[in-house]
């Protein structure tokens, strides 16, 4: 566990300070995160399968982000000695931590097979402003992935902008009608998980108030929407253009471990708790982040770590001219002409 511990915890530390310090703090943390990330990422390392849980750092991460969010707000809205450049950064570095950091580790606890640990997972989504995903992703994407009756599966040739657009809505309602679906007959509306949901996002954006005001809900708002952004291309990155057959019965094939793109790169990897290992956890939703495999041959592999590869996808001709041809190696173009 020492290099997942490494990985995800340190930006976090390096944020802490800069929140409360500034100075050459915020660059030191945007820097680790992305060059620093990027380099250790071209070593030649492999994380071997664990027999751990990983649970010790999931709850050390929650716990964290629950410090690190209300500090970065008041950094960001209402800090007597940060700079602007300062803010600038540390509103990079916190997008960054909660985007690939805090929501894989919330990811990590919605799967758990207890009560708490789920629940946390769930306020750390809420806390993001985005805790319909929880249902959307439990309820409709694991069962519906590479369809399209998934939001959060993205389309060959589909653009990123095009499929953000598609999925923000379409997660919310699809996450919101399985939830209905599952609850029918039951009479108490607040139990109702998007009300919860909601009343997460309010206390949330109350306490943000608190803390610095309207310029306090701001930065809540915005650092929220810079992580939703980092959850989408992770989502896109993933399942693009990748889908499950049709057979002749008229079922769709089981979830394969070719139905999602995965990434090699070992220390992003372990920052992100093994989320770039996305078919095992589809193949298998309840095994623990370093339990995960990858195994080349069986797995479709992204020619790069998944945050570069999400950086590729902002650029969309450039993305599809790397990554559709490599669609049509694990499955026909035609099969979604």
């Amino acid at each position: 566990m020492f290099w997942y511990s490494i990985a995800s915890l340190t930006p976090a530390i390096l944020l802490i300070v800069a929140c409360l310090r500034g100075g050459p703090w915020p660059l030191f943390a945007v820097f680790l995160i992305t060059v620093v990330v990027f380099f250790l990422d071209r070593l030649s390392r492999r994380l071997p399968t664990q027999p751990h849980t990983g649970r010790a750092l999931s709850l050390v991460l929650a716990a964290v982000h629950f410090i690190l969010l209300p500090l970065g707000v008041w950094a960001l809205a209402g800090s007597p000695i940060l700079s602007t450049t300062d803010k600038v950064l540390i509103y990079i570095g916190l997008g960054l931590f909660f985007g690939q950091i805090s929501n894989s580790n919330a990811h990590e606890l919605i799967h758990a097979s207890t009560k708490w640990p789920r629940r946390i997972g769930t306020a750390i989504y809420c806390s993001l402003l985005h805790g319909h995903h929880v249902s959307a992703h439990l309820r409709v994407h694991h069962i519906h992935v590479a369809t399209d009756s998934d939001p959060n599966s993205a389309r060959l040739r589909e653009g990123f902008y095009a499929y953000a657009l598609r999925a923000l809505r379409g997660e919310f309602m699809a996450g919101l009608h399985a939830d209905s679906r599952q609850r029918r007959g039951k009479r108490h509306v607040l139990t109702h998980p998007y009300v919860i949901y909601i009343l997460g996002a309010i206390l949330t954006l109350a306490a943000s108030f608190a803390l610095a005001g309207w310029r306090g809900i701001v930065a809540m708002l915005a650092v929220a929407a810079y992580a939703q952004f980092q959850l989408l291309l992770s989502d896109y990155v993933q399942h693009y253009g990748l889908r499950r057959t049709v057979k002749e019965d008229g079922k769709t094939e089981p979830v394969g471990p070719q139905h999602s793109w995965n990434a090699p790169a070992w220390y992003s990897s372990a920052m992100m708790l093994n989320a770039p290992r996305h078919s095992d956890h589809h193949m298998r939703p309840l095994r623990a982040f370093p339990a995960l495999d990858l195994i080349p041959g069986t797995m479709p592999m992204l020619p790069r770590s998944l945050p570069v590869m999400a950086v590729l996808a902002l650029v969309p001709p450039l993305w599809r001219r790397v990554m559709d041809r490599r669609v049509a190696r694990w499955q026909p173009l035609s099969d979604q002409d």
